[in-house]
Order: C-alpha cells, then structure tokens, then sequence
C-alpha cells in the first residue's frame, strides 16, 4: 500500500497537466464540467473498483463489527483528522474555530481514550470539517473544472491540489512515519471504515438518480461550495 501513496504522490501534478491539455478536445456543454467524457470514464472504473473490492469489504466490516466498535474507529480518526481541521481554520484566520478545535483534540485523546468516545462534542465543542482546498477557496481560488480522481473519486482542480497537499501533512503518515505496517494498516482501515459508513448514502444514490455520475457530480460542487463558505454561500456565481 504504501507503494500506492508513493506512485501517487509522484503521478497526481503531472496527471492534472495532462488533463489540462485535453481537456480541449474533451470539452461538453457544461462549463463546470469540460473533461466529462474522461470523468465518466474514469467513474465507471472507480465504481467497478467499488463494486468489486470496497462495497464487499464494508459490507463484511459493518456486518461483523458492532456499531459501538465502528463508532469508536470512526471517532478515532476523526479526532486524528481534527489536528488538520485546526491547522486549515488557522490557515483561514478562524482563530476562535481553531482554538476550539485544539481543545477538542485535547479532551478527546485524554478524556475520550484516545479519541474513541467523543467527549469534546458532548461538553459543547463544535465539530468542523476543514481542508486545504477549503482554504484555498477561502482565499478566492476558485474550484476550476470539476475532476474524477481515480480511486479518490469526485473533486476538482483546486480539491486535487488540496488533497495532495493534505496528504502531504496527514497526521497517520507523521505520527507512524517509523512504523510503516501499522501506517499502511491504520489507512486501510480508515478507507474501509468510512465507506461502510457511506453504505446507506450509497444504496440511495443507486436507487434515486437516473444518471449517478451527474447526481454525483453536482452533488459534490455544491457541497463543497456550502463548505467553503461556512454554509452561508453568495448568490452570485464563483
């Protein structure tokens, strides 16, 4: 696996430079949406990849683990990922959410064992979720095209950069950075442990949308465009 993140880190900034590059030739009717025809490309093989390896693994995971373990792996490592939440509401001079952050990080490794029960929470310390590409919006970089990420699934240009740069400081490669096998396996189970999650979402989107890809697709630009904005976003196009 870490030969995966490795051939990944080296392989992202060029592969956006080569969408870049067709995405002349690639070009639809949608402006949000130029490379339509590689993302879906690239979607129906992250969805066979999801059919045939993930969705069965999570189904395995949720159906063997009880729900109060799988919420104590899923607190886990969101108090883990709350350390790059702080860092981002620095980055976007959310002083007081990042100050809240830290003691959420605090409380919930020392009272909350580590992070598995999530006492922050229960004491009034509000959960935020921030990224680099947030930030990056925050600043006025705009999202650019929407983009398919292989394996990572739906983004943009500026997410792309943002995720690279997230894994650049993701807390499980800092922390674990001499214990190689507990890093690669803490990953995995994060990956397996946050698309059992998503397994409901999932049979809802299949049920619901007669195109999954576009139902996905702008599903993700407005989300993503509420999180840059703190929910509260202009009228007025980007």
């Amino acid at each position: 696996m870490s030969n995966l993140f490795a051939r990944f880190r080296i392989s992202l900034l060029p592969g956006l430079a080569v969408l870049l590059l067709l995405s002349g030739c690639a070009s639809t009717n949608n402006p949000r949406d130029p490379l339509e025809p590689l993302n879906r490309a690239v979607y129906q093989v992250n969805d066979a990849l999801d059919k045939v390896v993930m969705k069965p693994v999570a189904t395995v995971y949720k159906t063997v683990l009880p729900q109060f373990v799988r919420t104590g792996v899923t607190n886990f490592f969101s108090n883990l990922y709350d350390i790059l939440t702080a860092l981002n509401n620095l980055l976007q001079g959310k002083f007081a959410d990042a100050v809240s952050d830290t003691g959420r990080i605090a409380v919930n490794s020392t009272v909350g064992v580590l992070g598995l029960i999530d006492v922050g929470t229960e004491i009034g310390l509000e959960k935020h979720k921030e990224d680099f590409g947030q930030t990056m919006g925050r600043w006025g970089f705009a999202d650019g095209p929407y983009l398919q990420m292989p394996f990572f699934g739906p983004s943009s240009f500026r997410d792309a950069v943002g995720t690279f740069v997230d894994f650049k400081v993701d807390p499980i490669k800092w922390i674990w950075k001499d214990h190689v096998a507990t890093r690669n396996s803490l990953w995995g189970l994060f990956t397996v442990n946050l698309r059992a999650n998503l397994l409901d979402s999932t049979k809802i989107l299949e049920e619901a949308a007669l195109d999954p890809y576009e139902f996905q697709r702008d599903a993700y630009l407005q989300r993503r465009r509420n999180l840059v904005y703190d929910g509260n976003p202009p009228e007025t196009s980007e």
